[in-house]
């Protein structure tokens, strides 16, 4: 770590925000973020010094254009809803987590039998489904955004049921070389990032099946 780097206000969070040990060293420095390294679970993540308000966050939400009829967007949520719908039971009960503003994912997994409720911490704020148990989860494109990750995915994971699995999605770290060059990086929103080992971990400290579907389709099935 660079001489008097311990002062800059980004590092006064020394701790990983998903397994909580305090073993974070700077990764990687842009003009606009620092990035952190946990050794212990191998998350690469931002320092909430650089995290957006919830307002930016809305705004830069916004922006996107996520329309459940575009057929771009739908061939890109088939790679995890396809080897997910090869899995479920009929009739099949799940939670779409980050559903955004157009639920995709879920109309596409209702229109084969199954039903979805929906959460979004700014498009569907109904804390209430995340009281419920489900047969499944999907949080495709969502784990990047999580500010509290620990708490957050804990929660989740105490929603679904056993043999149920939590379908993600979300590009994972390679190399501090090709972090360096990665695009997905660049979305200010985007504030942590797994890597296989980060997968592992959670894998291992939940005590579920893990399963690569794809380079950025991760499934998880509780015991």
């Amino acid at each position: 770590m660079p001489d008097g780097y311990e002062k800059d206000p980004a590092m006064t969070n020394q701790y990983c925000p998903l397994c909580r040990r305090e073993t974070a060293q700077l990764y990687f420095k842009d003009r606009k973020r620092d990035y952190l390294h946990c050794s212990h679970c191998d998350l690469v993540f931002v320092p909430p010094a650089f995290h957006f308000s919830y307002a930016e966050e809305r705004a830069y939400y916004d922006l996107h254009e996520n329309d459940v009829g575009d057929a771009g967007y739908r061939r890109f949520l088939s790679r995890c809803a396809e080897p997910l719908l090869a899995r479920l039971p009929a009739a099949s009960r799940g939670l779409d987590f980050g559903c955004g503003p157009g639920p995709a994912l879920a109309a596409m997994l209702e229109a084969r039998g199954h039903s979805v409720a929906l959460y979004d911490r700014h498009y569907a704020n109904h804390p209430q489904v995340l009281k419920e148990q489900y047969d499944f989860i999907c949080a495709t494109e969502v784990l990047e955004h999580l500010h509290n990750p620990e708490d957050e995915l804990t929660r989740l994971w105490g929603c679904l049921k056993p043999g149920g699995v939590m379908a993600i999605m979300t590009k994972l770290v390679i190399s501090r070389e090709r972090f360096a060059n990665w695009h997905y990086k660049n979305d200010p929103t985007h504030i942590i990032f797994f890597s296989r080992d980060t997968l592992r971990w959670l894998a291992c400290h939940w005590q579920a099946q893990l399963e690569f579907v794809a380079d950025d389709v991760i499934f998880l099935t509780k015991p």
